[in-house]
């Protein structure tokens, strides 16, 4: 019952990503036409523009707790919600709670650079943090880039105003510091600029800056591809070109587009999270759900937290 086109695209969605190994089950009102999935019922909603933290407490049994408390029971492998972030932090945190020693659970997006996946974190969670937990975020980033992308020793660098470390904000000057004294594979600052390069395996920011920073991208490439369109469609000449290039800017456009990976792991937390885009077209949906059941394939929540305790028992190497 999530996001902007819900629940029409979200059923299509799941049905799309359905398959003989990966089985959605959706959680909504009773008498809702899932086309067949199975469906766990809920009493309410949790609207996009209620509080997180008190919606939660007043609506226990809405369609996003009770999702979140089916990963929780061991009654489903992950999560996914296209609905009201905050909420589905909150909801979170209560159901599935923290890995023992994550100070915050971080918001991870691959973003679609050229050279490759490249992990933004935080991207979300957390409007205000501190260095030593923007150093956690670093690492469960490494983590997931190792783990998930397949990318050993992952390049980390620290989203700033300039590649020179003395630039930057008090923050990200102390967490620049912390980044240079761990044992990640730190090379420095990186600007906004070069996100789309694919310069890092991993970026690291606040989650003020990366939700800023991740919806001006996502909404330059959405322009820049509509527009694109507009002008080949403009005259005849553009049309016979459009002909010719159609297969190479499919192919450009799916690199690029938000919907092919169709949301963002939580991570940080003893339950596998996914959220998806708020306003979540059915294949942003099936992308997010293919999403969730890769990090359930390659039980993402138990390396991470094997990994973080591991880093808590052990000095950094310096």
């Amino acid at each position: 019952m999530g996001g902007d086109r819900a629940p029409g695209e979200i059923v299509a969605g799941a049905l799309e990503a359905a398959s003989d190994v990966l089985q959605p089950v959706l959680v909504g009102p009773s008498g809702l036409d899932t086309g067949g999935l199975e469906l766990v019922e809920a009493v309410g909603t949790i609207g996009m523009r209620e509080k997180p933290a008190e919606a939660v407490r007043a609506k226990p049994d809405s369609s996003l707790v009770t999702a979140c408390r089916l990963v929780g029971e061991g009654r489903a492998g992950a999560v996914v919600s296209a609905g009201n972030t905050g909420a589905m932090l909150a909801a979170c945190l209560l159901e599935l709670r923290r890995v023992p020693g994550i100070l915050r659970p971080a918001i991870a997006v691959p973003l679609p650079a050229l050279r490759g996946p490249s992990v933004l974190v935080d991207a979300g969670a957390n409007a205000d943090a501190r260095p030593e937990q923007m150093l956690q975020f670093a690492t469960m980033g490494a983590i997931f880039a190792e783990e998930l992308l397949d990318l050993p020793r992952p390049e980390v660098r620290l989203l700033s105003i300039g590649e020179e470390p003395e630039k930057g904000n008090e923050l990200t000057l102390e967490t620049h510091a912390l980044l240079a004294e761990s044992d990640l594979n730190f090379q420095g600052n990186v600007e906004s600029r070069d996100l789309l390069e694919g310069v890092s395996d991993v970026v690291v920011c606040d989650g003020f800056t990366g939700n800023v920073c991740l919806k001006l991208l996502e909404g330059t490439l959405k322009t820049l591809l509509t527009g694109l369109r507009e002008e080949i469609a403009a005259t005849p000449r553009g049309k016979l070109g459009g002909l010719l290039i159609r297969p190479a800017a499919r192919r450009f456009r799916d690199r690029l587009d938000p919907d092919t990976y169709g949301g963002a792991y939580l991570l940080g937390l003893r339950g596998l999270a996914v959220i998806a885009h708020g306003n979540s077209s059915r294949r942003a949906v099936a992308s997010a759900i293919r999403l969730a059941a890769r990090g359930v394939e390659h039980d993402v929540v138990g390396r991470l937290a094997r990994r973080v305790g591991s880093a808590e028992r052990e000095p950094a190497v310096r």
